[in-house]
């Protein structure tokens, strides 16, 4: 089939014909999309425990007159208005993924559809930020807001891992009984972290300093419940790495498996110190990042648990007349 000419096909498509990312630097561009995925929640996390939710008053501009902030919004309006213009570095993070993905060599096009998957996420909860804001804050659109968060960055998470191995059919490394209990810690790892999302909407950190509605539900119940479904995570990690040890199970998994060991006992010093301080606002942004360190341990964990092979190799670059020539030049000094 003869091609499309250039100009009804994508830019995308034409970088694609013309570069061939070798597997270092297909593996820098979508770490630098998770790296981002991670930035981005943190310094959301900022805005909200500055009290700069409402910096910005409305969306998509700063204000009604404004698409910038101003001087006279001060500290709160560039707070909120630096964390606006990070969505742009981060798109340009996952642009730089697509970009990558769709130009490796051989095609691979499940990877390409991993890093484009990341995309309209990132499309969609700005949307969703926008409808944050327009809401004054509204503790179901925040939490929404990080659940979205965290999926993309389980997607870049997913790209990243999949830049680095093969393409053939996954071949587990451990017997089902290791797979269904990561399962397990996968499933009440997610329920930890939407009880987070419940205990910062019940909680004092509404984002701003006026009045703003908070999830109905008693503070101290619901982090109860968040305390025990973290110390349920701890059981399930310790079940697994004892599992994979009187199994033998490869290096690798149990590798993941003692790195979310670290994680989790860090995160639970963190959050019992921030419960026995009153919450303060350094030790919660703390206990956020740490957040989406377990997140990503875990997932580690049950990435780990089957293998592809390695990444393919890009194809051979033809010898140029110039390298030609150098090479003929070569054999007849020898001579």
């Amino acid at each position: 089939m003869p091609k499309k000419p250039a100009l009804f096909r994508s830019p995308i498509t034409l970088v694609a014909e013309r570069w061939t990312p070798t597997r270092r630097v297909l593996r820098r561009a979508t770490l630098a999309a998770l790296v981002m995925s991670v930035v981005i929640v943190v310094t959301g996390g900022a805005v909200r425990l500055t009290g700069s939710g409402l910096g910005c008053d409305t969306w998509p501009k700063c204000t009604d007159d404004s698409l910038f902030a101003t001087p006279e919004m001060g500290l709160h309006g560039a707070i909120e208005f630096g964390n606006r213009m990070l969505t742009y570095v981060l798109c340009a993070a996952v642009g730089w993924a697509i970009v990558a993905a769709r130009s490796a060599k051989p095609a691979r096009r499940g990877l390409s559809r991993l890093a484009w998957a990341q995309f309209w996420v990132v499309m969609g909860n700005a949307v969703l930020g926008g409808v944050t804001v327009l809401t004054g804050l509204n503790p179901y659109s925040v939490a929404g807001h990080f659940l979205l968060a965290t999926a993309l960055i389980t997607l870049a998470l997913i790209t990243w891992h999949r830049a680095g191995e093969g393409d053939g059919p996954a071949r587990p490394l451990v017997g089902p009984r290791v797979r269904q209990l990561t399962v397990a810690l996968v499933a009440v790892t997610a329920a930890l972290v939407v009880a987070g999302t419940v205990v910062t909407g019940a909680g004092p950190h509404a984002g701003d300093s006026s009045e703003i509605p908070r999830i109905p539900l008693d503070w101290e119940s619901v982090t109860r419940v968040h305390a025990a479904l973290a110390w349920a995570v701890v059981a399930l990690t310790a079940g697994l790495w004892l599992l994979l040890r009187v199994m033998d199970a490869p290096a690798g998994p149990r590798a993941r498996v003692r790195d979310l060991s670290i994680v989790l006992a860090s995160q639970i010093v963190v959050g019992y110190a921030q419960y026995l301080t009153d919450v303060p606002e350094l030790l919660v942004g703390i206990h956020l990042f740490g957040s989406t360190l377990v997140w990503i341990a875990v997932l580690r964990v049950l990435l780990a648990l089957r293998e592809r092979g390695p990444a393919p190799a890009a194809p051979a670059v033809p010898a140029t007349r110039t390298d030609t020539t150098a090479q003929a030049r070569e054999v007849a000094e020898t001579a």
